[in-house]
C-alpha cells in the first residue's frame, strides 16, 4: 500500500516535473522571440517603402522649386533693370512714348487725369474701434486685406450717410492725394501708370501732371461741399497754365471721371456761391482739349441692375456656377449689406441711363436693335428695321433684339409683342411690409415694399430706361430721394430756362451747354468689340426677411432660331468697351455735339476715337496693348500714342479725325432729338 502510494507519487512527480519543465522551456522560448526582432511581412515592406518614398518625392520636389526660385532670383539681379522692357519691346514694338521721343516730340501742354468710379483710392482718417490701428490706411484701393480680416468693419466704413450722402458720425475716409491715388489700382494692376510713364518718355514730370483725386462716393457737387475738390482742381490748372508758358491744359477724364470734368466745366464758369466764379470765358483760356476714355455721358444699363438687385453679368454667372453661395456671402459678406453700402453713393446714380426712351429706345425699337453678335456667321430671320417714329428703315438679315426693354421679367415678356404684354402698374401700388427686425444692419429698403410690392413691380414685366428710374424711386425712395436732389436724367426742353442753371443739371449732357470756347477740342475714346451689358432678364426670388427679392434669370438663353440676339445667362449684350456701351460713350460726339447744336452752341470740334479690341497675343504683354476692355484700354498703345500727341501739341484732324469701327453714326441717326 505504502509502496504502491509512493511509486505513484513518484509517477505523478515525474509528470508534474516534465510539465514544469515544459512551462519553463516555453517560457524561456517566449522570452527569446521577444528578444527577438519580429521579421517584417512583404506588404509592411511595400508600404514602409511608398511612405519613405513619398516623402523622399516631396523633399526632392520641394528642393527643386527652392533651387529654381533662387536661381531666377540671382538671374533677376544679375541681368540689367532695363532687360524686361526690351523683351516686351521685341514681341510688342516700342512703347508709344519711347516712339514719340525717337520722333522728337517733348512735352507742351501740361496733363490732368480725372480718374473715375472705384479706381481711385480711399485712406482713413477717422474710425470707430474696429479700425483701430488703420490710420491713413487705404480702405480702398491696395491689397484689400482689410476687407478679408474685418469685413463689417469694412463695410460700415466705406458707407455713407443714407440722409446726408456725407460722412457718418465719427468716420472720415479721404482720398490719396497726387499721381499715386490712381496709377495702380491694386499692385500689379494698372490703371494710369501706363499712361504717366509714356507721358514722361517726352519729358512730363509731376509738375506738369496733375490727378485731380476726389472721394468716388459722393456727389459731385458734394465733393466741393466737404472737401472744396472743384475748387482745387481749378486752382491747379490755373497754376499749371501759369507756370508753363500760358499753354492750356489738356485733360484727360475716365469712365465717370467724363461726368465729373463735365460738371466742373459748368460749376468753374457758374457765379458763386453755387459755382466756381470763373467767368464763361475760363475753359476757353485754360483747356486745350479733353480727352475723354470711356466715357458713359448718357449712363450704363450696369448702373441698372447694381442699384436694382446689386448684380450684373459676372455676379449672375457666379450665382449660376455656384446658386446660393452669393445670397450667403461675397468676400465673407453678405449680399444685401453690399447693396446697403452701394445706395448710400450717390456718385452711383450719376450713372443711370439718361434720355429716356428717347435715347435707349422703347418697348418696340432701339437704336442698336440690328446689331448681332456673330458677324461671321449670320442666320437670322430677316426684319424690316424701323425707327423710333414707327418709320421703316433698311431691310436687315438679323433677328430683331429688343434691347429698349432694359428689365424685363421673364424671356416671354422680353420676346413679346408689345400688345400681347398685360402691365398691371405698379406706380401707386399697395406697399406692404416685411418685419425686420432681425435685419436692421442689412436693411435694402425692400422690407419696407412688402409682398404686394414685390409683385407689383414683376407684374409691369417690362421696364424701358425711362420707366426704370420710376422702378427706382419705387423700390429705393430714401436713395432716390437723395439722388434727385444731385442729378438728372432727361432731355431740356430750353437750355436756356434758368432752371437748368442749377448744377443737378451739369452732369447730363442733354441738360446742360458746352462751354463758350471754340478753339477747345473734344474727344470721345473708347473700346469696341467687347460685349456689354444692354438689358436684363429678371425673376423673383424666394422671398423672406432680409432678402433681396430680384435676380437676374441665368437660365434665359438665346434659342437657335435667335442666335443674333446676344442673349447670354439673362443679359442681353451690345457692342462697347464690357461696360459702357457704344451709344452712351460715342452718340454725344457724334451727334449731339457735332457742328453747332444747342448742346456746344459754339461749336467745339468733336471726334469719336475708337480702339477695336484685339486680346494679348502672349503673356509678355499683360493685359494687352490692343486691348479696348473699359480699364484695360488704359494701356492700349494706339489710345496712349493719340493721348500723347495731342499732349504735344497735335490737333484732332492731325491725329486722323475721327477712327470708327462700330456702326455709331447709323445708330444715332435713329434717335430723334432736336438739336
Amino acid at each position: 500500500m505504502s509502496s504502491t502510494s509512493t511509486g505513484t507519487g513518484a509517477v505523478v512527480s515525474k509528470e508534474n516535473s516534465s510539465i514544469s519543465s515544459t512551462h519553463e522551456n516555453e517560457i524561456e522560448d517566449d522570452k527569446d522571440e521577444k528578444k527577438k526582432p519580429s521579421s517584417p511581412s512583404a506588404e509592411e515592406t511595400t508600404k514602409r517603402g511608398e511612405r519613405f518614398s513619398r516623402i523622399d518625392n516631396c523633399c526632392w520636389f520641394i528642393g527643386c522649386v527652392c533651387s529654381i526660385g533662387l536661381l531666377l532670383l540671382c538671374l533677376y539681379i544679375a541681368v540689367p533693370a532695363s532687360y524686361p522692357q526690351y523683351v516686351a519691346e521685341a514681341i510688342t514694338g516700342p512703347l508709344p512714348g519711347v516712339k514719340l521721343h525717337d520722333e522728337g516730340l517733348v512735352a507742351k501742354h501740361p496733363v490732368v487725369f480725372v480718374p473715375g468710379i472705384i479706381t481711385g483710392g480711399l485712406e482713413l482718417w477717422e474710425g470707430h474701434s474696429c479700425a483701430d490701428g488703420l490710420f491713413r490706411k487705404r480702405f480702398w484701393g491696395g491689397t484689400f486685406g482689410e476687407i478679408l480680416k474685418r469685413p463689417l468693419c469694412w463695410v460700415e466704413h466705406m458707407s455713407l450717410n443714407n440722409e446726408t450722402g456725407l460722412d457718418p458720425d465719427g468716420i472720415r475716409l479721404r482720398p490719396v492725394s497726387g499721381l499715386v491715388a490712381a496709377d495702380y489700382f491694386a499692385p500689379g494692376y494698372f490703371v494710369w501708370a501706363n499712361l504717366i510713364e509714356n507721358l514722361a518718355r517726352i519729358g512730363y514730370e509731376e509738375k506738369t501732371m496733375y490727378m485731380a483725386a476726389y472721394d468716388w462716393r459722393i456727389s459731385f457737387q458734394n465733393t466741393e461741399v466737404r472737401d472744396q475738390t472743384l475748387s482745387r482742381i481749378k486752382s491747379n490748372i490755373e497754376l499749371m497754365v501759369a507756370t508753363n508758358g500760358g499753354e492750356k491744359v489738356v485733360v484727360i477724364p475716365h469712365s465717370m471721371g467724363v461726368l465729373y470734368f463735365l460738371h466742373f466745366m459748368k460749376w468753374v464758369e457758374a457765379p458763386a456761391p453755387m459755382g466756381g466764379g470763373g467767368g464763361s470765358d475760363w475753359c476757353a483760356k485754360h483747356i486745350k482739349a479733353v480727352m475723354n476714355i470711356g466715357g458713359p455721358f448718357l449712363g450704363v444699363p450696369k448702373a441698372v441692375s447694381g442699384l436694382f438687385s446689386s448684380e450684373a453679368k459676372d455676379i449672375a454667372v457666379l450665382r449660376a456656377i455656384a446658386p446660393g453661395i452669393l445670397d450667403k456671402t461675397l468676400f465673407r459678406l453678405p449680399l444685401q449689406h453690399v447693396m446697403r453700402m452701394i445706395r448710400t453713393w450717390d456718385s452711383t446714380m450719376s450713372m443711370l441711363p439718361k434720355g429716356g426712351d428717347t435715347i435707349w429706345g422703347g418697348p418696340d425699337w432701339s437704336p442698336e436693335e440690328s446689331y448681332y453678335c456673330n458677324l461671321k456667321n449670320p442666320k437670322s430671320n430677316s426684319f424690316q428695321d424701323v425707327d423710333q417714329d414707327g418709320t421703316a428703315a433698311e431691310e436687315c438679315t438679323v433677328k430683331k433684339t429688343r434691347y429698349g426693354r432694359m428689365i424685363s421679367f421673364g424671356k416671354d415678356a422680353a420676346d413679346a409683342h408689345p400688345s400681347e404684354i398685360q402691365q398691371t402698374d405698379f406706380r401707386d401700388a399697395f406697399k406692404g411690409h416685411l418685419e425686420n427686425s432681425t435685419c436692421d444692419d442689412v436693411w435694402t429698403e425692400y422690407n419696407d415694399l412688402g409682398f404686394a410690392g414685390i409683385k407689383a413691380v414683376a407684374d409691369y414685366k417690362v421696364y424701358t430706361a425711362g420707366s426704370v428710374i420710376d422702378l427706382l424711386h419705387f423700390v429705393a425712395p430714401k436713395m432716390m430721394k437723395r439722388g434727385d436732389a444731385h442729378f438728372s436724367h432727361g432731355i431740356a426742353e430750353n437750355l436756356d430756362d434758368p432752371l437748368y442753371d442749377h448744377y443737378k443739371y451739369w452732369s447730363n449732357p442733354l441738360e446742360t451747354k458746352l462751354p463758350n470756347a471754340p478753339d477747345m477740342e473734344i474727344f470721345s475714346m473708347y473700346g469696341v468689340g467687347k460685349p456689354t451689358e444692354r438689358s436684363y432678364i429678371y425673376k423673383l426670388t424666394p422671398t423672406r426677411e432680409c432678402y433681396i427679392p430680384f435676380q437676374i434669370d441665368t437660365s434665359a438663353e438665346s434659342g437657335k432660331e435667335e442666335e443674333g440676339s446676344c442673349l447670354k445667362g439673362g443679359v442681353y449684350t451690345a457692342d462697347g468697351d464690357e461696360t459702357v456701351p457704344v451709344l452712351s460713350a460715342g452718340y454725344m460726339c457724334a451727334k449731339a455735339w457735332r457742328g453747332k447744336t444747342r448742346f456746344n452752341p459754339s461749336g467745339i470740334r468733336t471726334y469719336n476715337r475708337e480702339y477695336d479690341h484685339a486680346p494679348p497675343s502672349n503673356l509678355l504683354e499683360g493685359r494687352g496693348t490692343q486691348s479696348g476692355a473699359h480699364v484695360d484700354i488704359m494701356g492700349n498703345f494706339a489710345l496712349i500714342e493719340d493721348v500723347i500727341r495731342v499732349a504735344a501739341g497735335a490737333t484732332g484732324e492731325e491725329i486722323g479725325g475721327d477712327q470708327v469701327y462700330s456702326d455709331i453714326f447709323k445708330w444715332s441717326e435713329k434717335i430723334k432729338l432736336k438739336l
